[in-house]
């Protein structure tokens, strides 16, 4: 108890320095966790992905569209149970900056391969019926104060002209994975206006959702899919829905891995505050170590006073690190949620930054303990500093 009463002590002897460190590494730990919180945002799309469903896009590129027709051909494969279709519309809301995926979708096929958008009967049925209907995600109903009913107009981009929606549903996540920030219409809607506007654009199609009976079998089926369309003018390439994610996500692979450095480098930051105090703190009190000595404390007890003060001022700064962590997270995720619609901070997140925090305490107090240890007693209570 005595050991402790020391340790507090002498964290208090200079607050000014203390509180210093203190703050600096509580700001190192909070902003390694909120970049690792980032780095799992971006993956969070590969967690979420169903084992059972399969994308068929074109074999060049994802931005090369593929005809409508694929999809009865698609569904004669065996092993396939269903087959629905998506284009990315995108277009502007409101301002460039409102940025969410608008979607044009086959209504009647597109929410039977993904139970995880939770809709009413009525919601779904209201949808189906009107041309111009549209589906939102509860994030985006939230964020732009919008309910069934309200008007939605849409200045396209990709596809030119002005399109004006009706809200008709607001979809919810079955779970935390679910991107809940998504515009889904009907692509037959987008298709009208195409045959009016741009012929040769009409009839076609971003991508193919698959979803198969054995996941198990999904090379073999992915491979039988591509064989109905080789050496046709629009050959695919059928991947996992999990595979199709991560091939989005490596064309971000350079940012992700210079953010994972960044959050290693702010660890050593951590080691080098609380270093500089532990150092500073063993000389001064070299001739105090040496008394001690001389009164008979053990070197056990030496070690327990730096190693204590050390990880007592690392855990504490840890600890409130971790409490700015979630307010700021929280308003990250409230202006970023369409970049990021799962922003959620891990535990094993946590967990880890508070891990570095103890190692990096313990770490830090190795060389002012080796000083202390291996200082002879009369050069002890000769030092002056």
């Amino acid at each position: 108890m005595k050991i402790f009463k020391l340790i507090l002590r002498n964290m208090l002897r200079h607050r000014l320095r203390t509180i210093l460190t203190l703050v600096g590494i509580a700001i190192a730990v909070m902003a390694y966790g909120l970049l690792q919180t980032v780095i799992g945002a971006w993956y969070v799309g590969i967690e979420a992905s169903a084992a059972d469903r399969l994308v068929t896009r074109h074999s060049v590129s994802f931005i090369f569209p593929l005809p409508r027709y694929y999809q009865e051909r698609i569904a004669t494969v065996q092993g396939v149970e269903a087959v629905t279709f998506a284009t990315w519309f995108q277009g502007v809301y409101i301002d460039e900056k409102n940025f969410f995926p608008r979607m044009a979708i086959d209504p009647e096929t597109f929410f039977e391969l993904y139970p995880e958008y939770l809709l009413s009967e009525n919601e779904t049925t209201d949808f189906r019926k009107h041309r111009n209907g549209c589906i939102i995600g509860a994030k985006i109903a939230k964020k732009y104060q919008l309910k069934p009913g309200d008007a939605m107009t849409v200045e396209g981009d990709i596809y030119p002209g002005t399109y004006q929606f009706i809200v008709k549903g607001i979809y919810r996540g079955r779970d935390k994975a679910t991107d809940e920030t998504q515009m889904l219409f009907h692509w037959n809607y987008l298709d009208e206006r195409l045959r009016q506007d741009a012929p040769s654009r009409a009839g076609q199609i971003g991508w193919y959702v698959v979803r198969i009976q054995d996941p198990e079998r999904a090379a073999s089926i992915s491979l039988a899919i591509d064989a109905l369309f080789k050496n046709s003018p629009a050959e695919t390439k059928t991947e996992t829905e999990k595979a199709f994610t991560q091939g989005f996500i490596s064309m971000s692979s350079a940012i992700i891995s210079s953010m994972q450095f960044i959050s290693y480098i702010i660890i050593g930051i951590i080691l080098l505050v609380l270093a500089n105090t532990m150092v500073m703190t063993a000389r001064e009190r070299t001739t105090e170590y040496a008394v001690l000595k001389t009164l008979g404390f053990k070197r056990i007890h030496i070690t327990g006073l730096i190693a204590g003060e050390s990880l007592a001022i690392s855990t504490l700064g840890g600890v409130l690190g971790l409490l700015l962590t979630f307010p700021i997270s929280a308003g990250i995720a409230e202006e970023l949620s369409t970049f990021f619609p799962v922003f959620v901070i891990a535990p094993e997140t946590l967990a880890t930054a508070m891990g570095f925090a103890l190692l990096v305490g313990l770490v830090a107090s190795g060389f002012p303990i080796h000083r202390a240890m291996n200082t002879p007693i009369v050069d002890g209570l000769r030092h002056f500093g």
